[in-house]
């Protein structure tokens, strides 16, 4: 799923075009109610406020180190999370509402905005963040980038920002941390493309099975018990005595979990090794 922009909900988008009206209105020699608006909506503490204060700190800030933008996106959507989502969904209907009654939409959002696009990419960015269904994590890292690269005024790596993406997500709630799962599932099949078949399945079951454990641990010992058998299966086969004594000592320690057990990153490298091995002796 990819989240499409939208003018209407951009708070960031909306003021800077308010105070683009005011010059016009200005410059028309015509009082401007677009002044009223941005009174009502954007002063003291509302909803709208807080949210248009993370659009600001985008915009002002420029020319910064890698390591600085990177904290400035994280604590921007970090923040945005803790904003009333209900009150700010209502505080937009209500802003679009006034400037319907005094503007023709149309011509009110047609003015161009100097720094639109950093503007879309952090509104979809946080939208996505805010979204119970899941999204395009190559959307996610297009919209991080550009945000990146108006922050540094310099290009960036994708796999990178692949990288921050993921350890930034995986700090979060369960549907962020599924979404970084996803991410990861993305890089490393790029990276990997000549993984064997079972242990690219294997390497998703653990992605995408994290927080179940009862799940994770009726994959391993079904796994094991596959390989025991493939492995006595194939051992058959094999004449050189050394190398049988090798593959009985490998059987041998190729133990199911017990119940007590829990699921690790170790026992992931062990399936993997097996199966490595399962295909070496099919290819003797």
């Amino acid at each position: 799923m990819k989240i499409k922009h939208s003018k209407y909900r951009n708070t960031g988008l909306i003021f800077e075009l308010l105070i683009k009206q005011i010059a016009a209105d200005t410059l028309d020699n015509k009082e401007s109610n677009a002044i009223a608006i941005l009174k009502e909506f954007f002063a003291g503490r509302t909803t709208l406020a807080k949210e248009y204060k993370l659009y600001e700190f985008i915009l002002r800030n420029k020319k910064v180190s890698q390591s600085k933008a990177e904290t400035i996106i994280s604590t921007i959507t970090e923040v945005s999370r803790k904003l009333n989502q209900k009150l700010l969904k209502k505080q937009k209907y209500d802003l679009i509402s006034a400037i319907k009654e005094n503007y023709k939409l149309e011509e009110f959002f047609g003015m161009e905005v100097r720094d639109y696009k950093p503007l879309a990419s952090l509104y979809c960015l946080l939208e996505a963040q805010n979204n119970s269904s899941m999204v395009d994590p190559n959307f996610l890292v297009s919209n991080k980038c550009t945000l990146l690269e108006h922050l540094t005024s310099k290009d960036q790596d994708q796999s990178q920002v692949k990288d921050s993406l993921i350890e930034e997500y995986s700090k979060y709630d369960k549907d962020l941390k599924m979404l970084t799962f996803k991410i990861l599932l993305e890089k490393f099949n790029d990276n990997y493309k000549n993984l064997l078949a079972p242990q690219k399945r294997i390497l998703k079951e653990f992605i995408t099975s994290v927080n179940s454990n009862r799940r994770l641990y009726n994959l391993v010992n079904t796994e094991l018990d596959n390989i025991i058998n493939e492995v006595t299966k194939l051992a058959s086969n094999v004449k050189d005595d050394i190398v049988k004594i090798k593959l009985d000592e490998v059987l041998k320690g190729i133990k199911p979990l017990k119940k007590t057990d829990k699921v690790n990153d170790t026992h992931l490298i062990n399936l993997m090794q097996y199966y490595d091995l399962v295909n070496e002796l099919k290819n003797l």
